[in-house]
């Protein structure tokens, strides 16, 4: 209906859209993208304890975590029972 004229320019916006888009968003990505303060710091993050002391004084930590989220469950637990039956 319109012609070779119109069917090259339609293959041509279909082949050159997505190639735009492509060099668009992929060409200066760390100046455009880039949220200022969102990865960590390394002295921010995790540190794997590779000494035996180091491990142990984790896994102390991390006990002392758990039994106090469980006091508090339990505790929390304790005063929804006594308020309920009172």
């Amino acid at each position: 209906m319109g012609g070779p004229n119109l069917e090259i320019f339609k293959f041509s916006m279909y082949i050159f859209f997505p190639i735009a888009f492509m060099y668009y968003f992929g060409t200066n990505l760390d100046e455009r993208f880039s949220v200022p303060g969102f990865w960590p710091k390394p002295e921010q993050t995790h540190r794997i304890p590779f000494e035996r002391d180091e491990m142990k004084e984790e896994l102390a930590r991390l006990k002392n975590q758990r039994l106090e989220r469980r006091r508090r469950r339990l505790q929390q637990q304790e005063e929804e029972e006594t308020g309920k039956g009172g």
